[in-house]
C-alpha cells in the first residue's frame, strides 16, 4: 500500500480510534489519540511558479537568470520534488504518517539563489536586492499555500538582515498575511563580516518589531556555517559542524541580552535536537557567574556588564527546541530544558527525517515517557507556540489513532528502509555495541 492509499484508508475509516473527549484531561490510563503536529516540514514552489509572485520589475531579470539556472538536486525531480508544493500529496503523506498539522520551513530554491534559503549563506551586499526579491516571492506563495488549509499549516516567512527598514517591512508583511509560523531569522556566519553579530544593539528595532507583531523567531539547522574549501571532507565537515554553528544563534541572543531587553520574544532552534541544551545552559551559567565576579583572568568585565539573571533563566523563558526525529537522548533532558519547550518533528519530505516511519520514531523516543508529557511534545507545545487549534484537528487525529498504547510499545526493530539519521545512529550503536557521540 502506498502512503497516499494508507492515508485514504485511515481517513476513510468509519470508526474513530478512541473517544473524542478533551485531550490532556485524563491520566496515563487513557487511550485518547494524540493530536500530532510536526514542527519541522519543508515546502516551496516550483522554480517557474515563483515568477508570478515576483514584483513586476524583477520578472525580466528572472527570465534571464532562469535561462542559466541548473537544478542542484536533479535526482529529486519528480514525485519527491512535488511533495514541496502538491497540497493533496502532502496532506495524504502526512496523514498516513500520523500527522495532522505542520510548521513549514523553506525548501525549494527561491529566484536568484543557487540553493535553498535555510542552507544558503547570508546575502552579500551585491546579492541582497535580487535575493530579497526572491524571498518575497516565496513569502507570497507560502501565504497563499497556507491559506488553502490554514488549520493544518503554519508557514514561516523569510527575512534578511542587510537593511533593517526592509527587514521590519517584511516582518510586518508576514504578520499581516497570516504566516503564523513567524520568521526564519538569518544567522550570520563568522565570515559574514558585512553583517553585525546578533548581539549588536543595531538590531534592537528589529527585535521590537518581531515582538510587537507577536511572531515566533525561528532558526534551523544548516544556518550560520562558514565557507569550506571544497577539498575532501568539506561537505562532511559542514554536516558535522552545523550543530555547533547554529547553536551560536541561541547563545548569542541569550548572552547578548536580547531576551532581557525583549522579554516577550519567542525563539526556537529546529532540527538540532535538544540533548546539547542542558550542557550549554550549564556552561553559560558558569561563565555568567565568573563574569559577574570579575574572575576571568585579566579581562575587564566592567565594560561588558553581566545579564541581570542567569543565562538559563532566559533559555527557559524565551527558548524552544524543535527536536526533529528525536532519539531517547533528546527526551532525557526534558526536565532541564522544560517538557513544555520540546516540539517533535518529522522533517518531511527530507530523507534524513523519520517520514514515512514517524510512528516508529515516536515509539523509539517516547515509549517510556509519561503520556501527559508525550501529549505535550507531540502536539500541544507546537499548538501553543504556533497557534494551532487542536479542536479543529481532533477528528482527524482520532481517525488516525496515534494512541498512547501504540506509542508506549517499545520499538524492537529499526525500519530497514529508513534513512533517518536517528535510526542510522541506532543501527550503528547496535553494531558497535556502544553509544556514539
Amino acid at each position: 500500500m502506498t502512503n497516499a492509499e494508507r492515508g485514504s484508508a485511515v481517513l476513510g475509516s468509519s470508526k474513530a480510534n478512541g473517544p473524542s473527549a478533551g485531550f490532556g484531561s485524563k491520566d496515563d490510563a487513557s487511550n485518547v489519540p494524540y493530536v500530532v503536529l510536526t514542527a519541522d516540514t519543508h515546502a516551496g514552489a516550483a522554480i517557474d511558479t515563483y515568477r508570478e509572485y515576483l514584483d513586476p520589475e524583477w520578472r525580466a531579470p528572472f527570465d534571464a537568470w532562469r535561462g542559466s539556472y541548473a537544478n542542484p538536486a536533479k535526482k529529486h525531480v519528480g514525485s519527491k520534488k512535488a511533495k514541496n508544493w502538491d497540497a493533496e500529496l502532502r496532506r495524504s503523506d502526512l496523514l498516513a504518517d500520523g500527522v495532522v498539522g505542520e510548521v513549514l520551513f523553506p525548501n525549494t530554491v527561491p529566484p536568484f539563489y543557487d540553493r535553498a534559503f535555510h542552507v544558503a549563506p547570508a546575502a552579500t551586499p551585491e546579492q541582497y536586492a535580487r535575493w530579497r526579491a526572491g524571498t518575497r516571492a516565496h513569502n507570497r506563495w507560502l501565504a497563499e499555500f497556507c491559506a488553502e488549509d490554514p488549520k493544518r499549516r503554519a508557514g514561516i516567512g523569510l527575512i534578511h538582515l542587510n537593511d533593517l527598514d526592509d527587514a521590519i517591512e517584511d516582518v510586518e508583511w508576514i504578520a499581516k498575511h497570516g504566516l503564523r509560523g513567524g520568521v526564519l531569522l538569518p544567522l550570520p556566519a563568522p565570515s559574514d563580516v558585512h553583517l553585525p553579530s546578533l548581539n549588536d544593539p543595531a538590531y534592537d528595532r528589529l527585535w521590537a518589531a518581531i515582538q510587537d507583531c507577536d511572531l515566533v523567531m525561528n532558526q534551523h539547522s544548516g544556518q550560520g556555517s562558514p565557507s569550506y574549501s571544497g577539498g575532501q571532507g568539506s561537505n562532511a565537515l559542514w554536516a558535522l559542524e552545523m550543530t555547533f554553528y547554529v547553536q551560536r544563534g541561541y547563545t548569542t541572543l541569550i548572552m547578548g541580552g536580547v531576551f532581557e531587553r525583549f522579554p516577550r520574544l519567542r525563539f526556537i532552534l529546529t532540527e538540532s535536537g535538544c540533548a546539547w541544551a542542558p550542557q550549554v545552559m550549564k556552561h553559560m551559567d558558569a561563565m555568567y557567574l565568573a563574569w559577574k565576579m570579575g574572575a576571568i583572568g585579566e579581562i575587564d568585565t566592567s565594560k561588558d556588564p553581566a545579564l541581570k539573571e542567569l543565562p538559563s533563566f532566559y533559555a527557559k523563558r524565551n527558548c524552544w527546541y524543535g527536536a526533529s526525529f528525536p532519539g531517547p537522548a533528546d527526551i532525557a533532558g526534558r526536565e532541564i530544558v522544560g517538557v513544555d519547550r520540546i516540539l517533535w518533528g518529522n522533517d518531511y519530505p527530507h530523507y534524513e527525517g523519520c517520514y514515512p516511519h514517524s510512528r516508529e520514531n515516536m515509539r523509539f523516543a517516547f515509549a517510556d515517557v509519561p503520556e501527559r508529557e508525550v501529549r505535550m511534545m507531540l502536539g500541544e507545545n507546537a499548538a501553543a507556540l504556533y497557534g494551532f487549534d487542536l479542536e479543529a484537528l481532533r477528528a482527524d487525529a482520532n481517525r488516525i489513532g496515534i494512541t498512547p498504547e501504540l506509542v508506549r510499545r517499545p520499538l524492537e526493530e529499526i525500519p530497514a528502509d529508513s534513512t533517518c539519521i536517528t535510526f542510522q545512529r541506532a543501527r550503528a550503536e547496535k553494531l558497535f555495541g556502544r553509544a556514539l557521540g
